[in-house]
């Protein structure tokens, strides 16, 4: 079980917008859906592109070099030319903040 970092304040992490943040060394993108927050890798795993300055689709993040997608709920890869999935990090928020466990 890893730990919970704060990465941003919920009111920043609005809707259909994609987000970037480093923590612990690692690129993760956030992203909000409705009411829930999502995080993922934000490194295309095909040539590593950055996902949060991908198109928003749904549930897909698209990536903006060479359009493949990816869950955001779960990293899946779910179009080709990605093949194999971005690492998903559990999201909580407490007090207003944003946490990604790491």
């Amino acid at each position: 079980m890893g730990q919970y970092f704060k990465v941003a304040k919920a009111a920043d992490v609005t809707s259909g917008k994609l987000r970037c943040v480093e923590v612990q060394g690692k690129r993760v993108a956030l992203f909000s859906l409705g009411s829930e927050i999502y995080a993922i890798g934000d490194l295309c795993t095909h040539e590593g592109a950055n996902l949060s300055e991908g198109q928003l689709d749904g549930e897909e993040i698209e990536c903006p070099w060479h359009m493949g997608r990816f869950n955001i709920k779960t990293g899946a890869a779910t179009c080709p030319p990605a093949e194999e999935a971005v690492e998903r990090y559990n999201v909580r928020v407490s007090d207003g903040d944003v946490e990604i466990e790491v």
